[in-house]
């Protein structure tokens, strides 16, 4: 801040030979904090610095400070100084970006996909209780990794700091087709596995590999929003096929030539449904029908199918129209950001080519040690223990939630993967009650911004694997005060 704030004050009109000095720096300031130069929180120099590095006497830069404060762009906090105030409240006038006609236009693509950013809700980025899709996150073996991390930066080369694998790591793609052979039964060659960064990037390739404006495309419903908003984005006309109890019922679907169904068959996002095995047949020879592509994300796989396996989709496909996802980062932490898909032949050469002119590969520091976790049976061992741990906190969550809540909630009956729904027993508005919940540090999305079209079931989604037990009845308590407050139950009532 020293070195910088007299460029930054004289940009903004301060002159320091003009008369009353500090009215002037205190306009130069306020300018710097209304166009975000200087951001909120962010703590002014101290008078005595800021008087040395412009040359001027301490009273006055005290003066501009006490203006600032009084016009509240700042704010004194006895002992530790002057700070940036918030100035949600201020109108700001931004002299930079005010002239349109400066700069091009943003493409309609670029328009589409900012109109897009609203999702389920904007969640809090602090506080895990009950984000939806979050592992324990408390019994991931930090040491085990860090050791396998330190190795690898042991034992590198020089040469290997060069450019990776736009497919990735040979070590890697191996060890994770071992890993499906005894997990799900899948056969492929090591060749068809590309290594992402998740889910959303896996779909993002295969989007901008097949889809064209208006081109048909087929979710479930209820659906994965940020797949909705993806294709939306790229002006894909969007069917959907409704979710019975065996799944996505193809028989229904109106399209004519789609190009792909996204499904999730293992434990449907969000309303739980396991795919039978009957639908998953259905599927494939609907989509060979319609020359398509099938999605299959598998998602909470490892949590939906340990005890009782059904055959992946992928495994029971013939005619390679199957593109199957999968992600390291629902089963071991979301900051690691890996994942994978197996593509049919077909899309290989499209798919390589648009990860080489983007995001080039995954960082191989990242690969190796997830190859090494996987190799030495770390992953195994840690699959199994987040499997306990996650019914054992289950089951914590259903016993606790129902003594509090069963009056405003019904929770579905045996829930599969690391969420829960709970179907709200009145006709009051599932987006106010999450907003409300934010603003107490708890995230539950509401379930009807899963669904397509006008149709939709009202309730919360919530995840509870990340949060340990005694967490869980605190932040149940928390939910009880405030849904069992009279006042605000009659609030809702109204607007819903």
């Amino acid at each position: 801040m020293r070195s910088n704030i007299k460029n930054i004050l004289t940009s903004y009109g301060y002159k320091d030979k003009e008369q009353n000095v500090y009215i002037h720096l205190y306009h130069s300031i306020k300018k710097a904090i209304e166009n975000r130069i200087l951001v909120e929180k962010s703590k002014l120099p101290p008078s005595r610095v800021l008087a040395q590095d412009l040359e001027i006497s301490r009273s006055t830069v005290i003066k501009a400070y006490d203006l600032l404060v009084l016009e509240k762009y700042a704010k004194a906090i006895p002992g530790s100084g002057i700070y940036v105030a918030q100035i949600k409240n201020i109108k700001v006038h931004n002299n930079l970006h005010s002239e349109k006609s400066k700069y091009p236009h943003i493409s309609k693509r670029g328009i589409a996909f900012k109109k897009n950013t609203q999702i389920v809700n904007k969640k809090s980025k602090t506080g895990i209780a009950f984000r939806p899709g979050l592992p324990p996150l408390d019994i991931f073996p930090i040491s085990q990794w860090q050791n396998l991390s330190n190795n690898y930066w042991k034992t590198i080369k020089p040469s290997e700091l060069s450019y990776s694998s736009t497919i990735g790591l040979n070590c890697l793609r191996e060890n994770i087709s071992n890993y499906l052979k005894v997990y799900r039964n899948i056969k492929c060659e090591v060749n068809q596995i590309i290594i992402t960064t998740g889910t959303l990037h896996s779909l993002y390739l295969i989007a901008n590999a097949l889809i064209n404006k208006n081109d048909e495309v087929v979710l479930e419903n209820p659906t994965y929003p940020l797949a909705y908003n993806l294709f939306n984005s790229l002006k894909a006309k969007i069917h959907y096929g409704n979710i019975d109890k065996e799944g996505v019922t193809v028989d229904k679907i109106k399209c004519k030539k789609p190009k792909l169904i996204y499904t999730t068959p293992s434990n449907q996002y969000p309303s739980g449904v396991k795919m039978s095995l009957k639908r998953r047949l259905e599927l494939l020879k609907w989509a060979s029908r319609k020359k398509t592509f099938i999605i299959e994300d598998d998602y909470d796989h490892e949590f939906s199918n340990w005890e009782n396996p059904v055959a992946s989709i992928y495994s029971l496909d013939y005619q390679e129209r199957v593109i199957y996802l999968g992600a390291f980062n629902k089963i071991l932490h979301p900051s690691l950001r890996l994942g994978y898909m197996i593509v049919p032949h077909y899309l290989l050469d499209t798919i390589t080519a648009l990860i080489e002119q983007s995001s080039r590969f995954v960082p191989p520091s990242l690969q190796k040690t997830l190859s090494s976790f996987i190799e030495k049976d770390y992953l195994n061992r840690h699959l199994r223990n987040v499997i306990d741990t996650s019914i054992a906190r289950k089951e914590i969550f259903i016993k606790h939630f129902t003594d509090k809540l069963s009056k405003e909630f019904k929770l579905e009956s045996n829930p599969l993967g690391l969420h829960i729904i709970a179907k709200l027993n009145q006709p009051i508005s599932d987006e106010l009650i999450s907003s409300a919940l934010a603003k107490k540090n708890i995230i539950a999305s509401p379930y009807s911004k899963y669904f397509i079209g006008n149709s939709f079931d009202s309730g919360l989604v919530m995840g509870y694997a990340s949060v340990n037990e005694k967490n869980i009845m605190k932040k149940i308590d928390v939910m009880q005060q405030l849904l069992k407050n009279p006042l605000f139950l009659i609030f809702l009532s109204l607007i819903s």
